[in-house]
């Protein structure tokens, strides 16, 4: 044990002085966490101390390995074409409304296969597994509902803060901080699907090329990865930004990654208030406002930021070509109602009794658009 406790704290201690662990020391260490072999306190120092001095893309993968070789539960969905997710990391300064659960909604109805990985609210108000379960949705099902969701109906989520998806650990330590570290990105990225193409939201600016980096490293196919910023760029949000600028790392299929700065002006988008596209209320509430954007009977800032976040997943599948085109054909699936009925579809496939939740879903979405 004391050999063990040495080891442990040797690779601490140089984290603390800014040095970078291998992939294969990060992934050690974090096998040690998951599977509870050292004390609070060392786990504690070694999420600080990471996160303190900026995970390298090869300490992301290492923790990232650890988790989906010892904490989650594989499956792998047999769908035709690309398999693509988006998650961000949470943990910002912004709290939106549920933008990529709209956003993966209108992805899906273009035929694009989701296969999300999300979680319950833990410094937001609400998560994606909160207001889709507030939409009918079985968040608490196990991966072989989830998989045959995707294959079906073309989107599915995995809780990532599920017994059933990571059985052993992360919910552990998930629920006992508050505070952004590099389990939050390597825990998102611990999706039981293992999809090729992803766009990835995290909570600061100096995550973006890392988490590119290191998607790069666990063998993502295209990628983007955000962050944007608030109009005066004094706090940030893990996903594109409709208020100031936003930060983008794009990931190619040759490997090649290009970074750049995106204003909402460069795609046509009115600059949008802060308080136009925050989280209001409880999940009900959300539920139906989201219902009432998907319905196409809203415009204004909360729609243009789930068409900006849904761009990037048509870009990287090969269902457009460019941001700005991306754009106007999400705007167009939200009119047509697909977005809408791809819910419904979601509903009925992700639920061992899916009657009662259809039923629910109908009811609330009466509420919403009539």
């Amino acid at each position: 044990m004391e050999e063990s406790l040495r080891y442990f704290g040797s690779r601490v201690d140089r984290l603390i002085r800014g040095e970078d662990l291998s992939r294969e020391e990060a992934n050690i260490l974090f096998g040690q966490i998951l599977k509870n072999e050292q004390p609070d306190l060392q786990q504690g120092a070694f999420l600080a101390a990471i996160t303190a001095k900026g995970a390298s893309a090869e300490e992301i993968a290492g923790i990232w390995q650890a988790i989906y070789d010892i904490d989650t539960v594989k499956v792998r969905p047999e769908v035709c074409g690309p398999l693509a997710e988006n998650c961000g990391t949470g943990m910002d300064g912004i709290k939106t409304f549920n933008i990529s659960t709209a956003a993966s909604l209108v992805a899906a109805a273009d035929g694009i296969c989701m296969a999300k990985h999300g979680c319950r609210a833990i410094t937001s108000m609400c998560g994606a597994a909160d207001i889709l379960e507030a939409l009918g949705v079985d968040v608490e099902c196990d991966v072989a509902l989830v998989k045959r969701s995707i294959e079906q109906a073309g989107i599915g989520i995995f809780n990532g803060m599920s017994p059933r998806v990571h059985p052993s650990a992360l919910y552990r330590i998930l629920s006992q901080i508050r505070f952004g570290t590099v389990l939050n990105v390597a825990g998102s990225l611990a999706n039981p699907a293992r999809p090729d193409y992803a766009l990835r939201g995290v909570y600061s600016r100096e995550m973006v090329r890392p988490i590119a980096e290191a998607m790069k490293e666990i063998g993502y196919k295209r990628a983007f990865v955000v962050h944007g910023r608030s109009r005066d760029a004094s706090r940030g949000m893990d996903e594109l930004s409709t208020l100031g600028r936003s930060y983008v790392a794009e990931m190619a299929e040759d490997g090649s990654i290009r970074e750049y700065a995106l204003m909402p002006q460069d795609l046509g988008i009115r600059a949008a208030e802060e308080a136009e596209i925050l989280h209001r209320g409880g999940r009900e509430k959300e539920a139906l406002r989201l219902l009432r954007l998907l319905c196409g009977r809203e415009r204004g800032s909360r729609r243009d930021i789930v068409c900006l976040n849904a761009a990037p997943l048509l870009c990287i599948t090969g269902h457009a070509s460019s941001l700005k085109e991306a754009m106007e054909k999400a705007e167009d699936i939200i009119d047509s109602g697909r977005a809408m009925k791809k819910l419904h579809d979601w509903v009925k496939h992700q639920n061992q009794d899916p009657g009662p939740k259809q039923e629910q879903l109908e009811t609330m979405v009466e509420m919403a658009c009539s």
